[in-house]
């Protein structure tokens, strides 16, 4: 089985520094543990490698002090800690570690942004450099896959998404088992052993409305009375899908135009394969009526990878006014707008619109198409 080299791989060990943690996050299954056994193959260095979920493992840390946590090191001056969010009081352990054994070196994983970054934030403030993996990139597969393969997986992929194991996996039905495991014992999970969340119905009706409006504005009180929840409930319910990394958001570009769009948001799926899993259809994109919502959901996907690999300062929005004009994706960067429209068939065209470039003119547009993607993520 052939182990591919994630692309923040040297990002990682160039931040393993003395008395510095390096935060590693990312949904369940997307191959946070075998990066880490990657790093840990590339390194002389003695680890030391614990489980977040193990209970001994929580009890040992619970013991706060730095004589106990120089003895469970010993002659280890690398400590990993896997699912990190699982302990309590996280942050505040790992500062007492940075901040009174010389020279320690310390990774810590976690499958959701909740309680890793809730407890991580403040107390290891100027102590850390968090990374974020998600599921396999375009460029990542170029290591198992050539040009002319390219083309032909791409579209399997705008189906059945990115995750590590559909690599190993050559049934399609085993596939969608595996996808449908997924979003039931991994995903899911994360969310509910939190107060408050107690119904997975109402969760996954909720992403199951969110995978029909793919690409369109979503208004939360809609979403409420469909659901019957209140609007906070709602928006509570999408902050979290948000943090174990299901779902992300962009908002509406404004700044000139009385006219413009301010306050709706958009939402999309980090992988194409949970959006389809969850609406039940697999079906090849030629038998579908929805390829413009998979190509761009997909697209979407593959380029925030892209920025968050490449540690681009970049902030994401659509844009749209009331009389109809509008651009799927507007990044503000380098001082500059630059904007795009996607669209799958490389024969459809797709104009800037001018009330956009008469309001920044100097803003550039691009169409990326299923021809010209692949340098856009590169």
């Amino acid at each position: 089985m052939q182990l591919i080299v994630r692309q923040i791989e040297d990002q990682v060990i160039n931040h393993l520094r003395p008395n510095k943690v390096v935060v590693l996050l990312g949904p369940r299954r997307v191959g946070k543990t075998v990066l880490i056994r990657q790093v840990l193959d590339r390194l002389s260095e003695p680890f030391l490698l614990l489980h977040g979920e193990d209970m001994d493992i929580r009890r040992q840390l619970e013991r706060r002090s730095t004589q106990h946590y120089k003895n469970l090191l010993g002659d280890k001056s690398l400590l990993v800690i896997d699912e990190a969010q699982k302990i309590p009081d996280i942050g505040n352990i790992l500062k007492l570690m940075v901040d009174t054994i010389s020279g320690i070196k310390i990774i810590a994983t976690g499958s959701s942004a909740f309680d890793l970054e809730k407890f991580t934030g403040e107390p290891l403030t100027g102590r850390k450099t968090t990374f974020n993996l998600l599921a396999l990139s375009e460029k990542e597969l170029d290591q198992t896959e050539g040009v002319f393969q390219k083309q032909t997986n791409m579209r399997h992929r705008l189906v059945y998404g990115n995750y590590p194991e559909l690599i190993h996996i050559p049934n399609l039905n085993e596939q969608k088992v595996y996808l449908d495991e997924l979003i039931q014992s991994y995903l899911l999970k994360d969310i509910l052993e939190f107060d408050l969340v107690r119904n997975s119905d109402k969760i996954l009706q909720l992403l199951r409305l969110l995978a029909f409006q793919v690409g369109g504005e979503v208004s939360h009180t809609e979403l409420g009375t469909q659901l019957g929840m209140s609007k906070n409930t709602v928006d509570r319910y999408l902050d979290l899908l948000s943090k174990v990394y299901i779902i992300h958001s962009v908002g509406a570009w404004s700044r000139n135009l009385r006219k413009e769009i301010v306050k709706s948001k958009r939402w999309y799926f980090y992988d194409n394969g949970i959006r389809n899993a969850l609406i039940g259809n697999m079906n090849p994109i030629e038998n579908r009526d929805d390829i413009g919502k998979l190509w761009e959901n997909y697209i979407i996907s593959e380029r925030v990878k892209f920025q968050k690999y490449s540690k681009m300062l970049v902030y994401n929005y659509f844009w749209r006014t009331y009389d109809q004009q509008e651009i799927d994706w507007v990044e503000d960067r380098e001082g500059k707008l630059h904007a795009y429209e996607f669209k799958w068939n490389p024969k459809r065209k797709a104009k800037f619109p001018k009330a956009f470039a008469r309001a920044y003119p100097d803003s550039v547009f691009e169409v990326i198409n299923s021809d010209n993607y692949y340098d856009w993520l590169n």
